[in-house]
């Protein structure tokens, strides 16, 4: 039986950001919410996705028990052996 996977609310405002995005590089028109986006509203959109990316990696590399630092995650390890 398949699992159930719970999108988180980061997960799903990056999924809406990312169809809005595409959506006005085809020359379409987006909504999010009750707002109707257009190509003037790209770099707009661009910072929302890159905030919810980070939000998103962020809750990953937390679930994940990686440790991060301003969204970006990254290994330790010794350099003295």
């Amino acid at each position: 039986m398949g699992r159930l996977v719970r999108m988180s609310t980061a997960t799903d405002m990056l999924a809406k950001y990312l169809a809005a995005e595409q959506a006005i590089l085809e020359g379409k028109e987006a909504r999010i919410g009750d707002r109707s986006l257009r190509m003037e509203d790209l770099p707009e959109i661009r910072l929302g996705r890159k905030e919810w990316e980070g939000r998103a990696n962020a809750e990953r590399a937390a679930a994940a028990a990686l440790p991060s630092l301003g969204g970006l995650t990254f290994l330790t390890g010794r350099l003295d052996r």
